[in-house]
């Protein structure tokens, strides 16, 4: 699906969802042909890829933990199968439907619809694991319901995995969903009150997450605290796994310790069963508190994504017409080495053999015959010359790579493709160019103050409208 297609599909989507997104994607379109003019994105890329246009909430953690069951308890419905050991091994994505009965669909229905965060997936797992690809069912699947609980939004429910055990397709996917979700909810269990027990898990999942520049939207989830009720240690297992977590560098208020009441085990003592259910009650109204004003945080993160890669842009031209200029005088130095070192040969020869000089000669009376001579000559130079610009910006993007992915990235769309360097490298291009991104950067700032409008009215001028 090429990108004008992708935009028309969203832009449908958006118009009922929220008309403001509308004009912020006619902002990302324009951003696109910055990226494309820079040779940062491919021809088919987007810089929308990487944006989920539904809310996304995803749950991660191992097997066990308990976030099916949380899952099903949300929904009010047994959408996923829980239990002890591992019951699924696939990524499953839970949007609304028409049916009441939940329908499961496969992972190809993700791959092809750019209004899911897994849309293109397969090319991404191509990637980490060759040949997987193909076999993208194996990884996802799709299931609706009709529920209020879900309507305008998507739950992601990872596969119960231990990051030394998985391939890295999966802890590739993980990531990927991370930093697309509005919401991570990253689920322990309070029964291993020895975090050590799951440290590849914590590491891999922590790490990830604190990598992550939004950290705010990432909520630690202790489950099944119910269990610590014979011993009653709650504060000394919720300790455990808050150093746990420290230890990680991770300072954090967002942890929360709750547990599913309908497959608790029995509570004997009756003030210990309410303080736990104290406890419960009070942290899952604030996780459910967040996952329904997850929409409202969505529309104003996609505007901050706009804002955010418009400014990356900034920094980012001035350095790539640097890199663009230094390829462009290497090609020309190694054009007038070439084409004169031919030049040259191509006139020793003439000089030498009497025979050139009269095929040259009768050649040049011939007006139809010169035309397709120097046709030939000048097809000849030009595919020499995109082979040693290929060469050439091959040969710095592998000196790039380790200090600049983008610029290298950039340098190898133009060493495969037919651009003209001419235009990058052309005083005023970056001026231009830097000028373009600061206004974009503005139109996403009014974006902001257009969505505050519908939720705030600071000198009272609108009227409350109850419902």
């Amino acid at each position: 699906m090429s990108p004008d297609e992708r935009y028309s599909r969203i832009k449908e989507h958006l118009s009922e969802e929220n008309p403001i997104l509308v004009e912020v994607m006619e902002k990302f379109e324009e951003l696109d042909k910055i990226g494309h003019q820079s040779g940062l994105l491919d021809e088919n890329e987007t810089y929308i890829s990487d944006i989920s246009w539904w809310p996304l909430i995803s749950i991660l953690g191992t097997f066990s933990t308990g976030k099916s069951s949380f899952i099903n308890f949300y929904l009010k419905n047994r959408v996923q199968i829980s239990g002890n050991q591992a019951v699924d091994d696939k990524f499953t994505v839970v949007c609304y439907g028409p049916n009441k009965a939940v329908t499961t669909l496969p992972g190809l229905a993700l791959d092809a619809d750019p209004r899911f965060p897994f849309y293109n997936i397969s090319e991404e797992i191509k990637k980490v694991d060759p040949g997987e690809g193909n076999r993208v069912n194996q990884y996802l699947q799709l299931k609706t319901l009709k529920s209020e609980h879900i309507k305008g939004k998507i739950l992601i429910d990872s596969p119960g995995f231990d990051a030394d055990s998985q391939r890295d397709a999966i802890l590739k996917m993980t990531d990927h969903i991370i930093n697309m979700s509005d919401l991570v909810l990253i689920f322990f269990d309070a029964r291993h009150p020895e975090p050590g027990a799951m440290r590849d898990t914590l590491d891999h999942l922590v790490a990830t997450a604190m990598r992550h520049r939004d950290a705010n939207k990432i909520l630690y989830i202790l489950n099944q605290i119910d269990t610590t009720a014979k011993e009653d240690n709650l504060e000394d297992v919720i300790g455990a796994w808050q150093r746990a977590l420290a230890q990680k560098g991770l300072v954090s208020g967002n942890f929360f310790a709750i547990y599913n009441e309908e497959a608790a085990e029995l509570i004997v003592d009756s003030a210990t069963a309410e303080r736990l259910k104290r406890k419960k009650d009070g942290d899952i109204a604030r996780i459910y508190e967040r996952m329904d004003t997850v929409s409202v945080e969505r529309a104003y993160r996609i505007i901050k994504t706009l804002e955010d890669t418009a400014e990356g842009l900034k920094k980012k031209i001035p350095q790539l017409q640097s890199v663009f200029q230094s390829l462009a005088k290497k090609v020309l130095w190694a054009d007038l080495v070439l084409f004169g070192t031919i030049g040259a040969a191509i006139g020793a020869l003439l000089f030498k053999f009497e025979t050139l000089q009269t095929l040259a000669s009768d050649l040049m009376t011939s007006p139809a015959a010169a035309s397709f001579t120097v046709g030939v000559i000048m097809i000849a130079m030009m595919v020499m010359h995109y082979k040693i610009r290929g060469w050439i910006a091959r040969s710095m993007a592998k000196k790039w790579m380790k200090k600049d992915e983008e610029s290298a990235r950039s340098l190898m769309i133009y060493a495969k493709g037919w651009k003209s360097l001419l235009r990058v490298v052309l005083p005023g291009w970056s001026s231009a160019k830097t000028k373009a991104l600061t206004a974009l950067v503005t139109e996403s700032k009014r974006s902001i103050q257009k969505l505050n409008d519908q939720f705030v009215s600071p000198s009272g001028s609108k009227e409350e409208v109850t419902s």
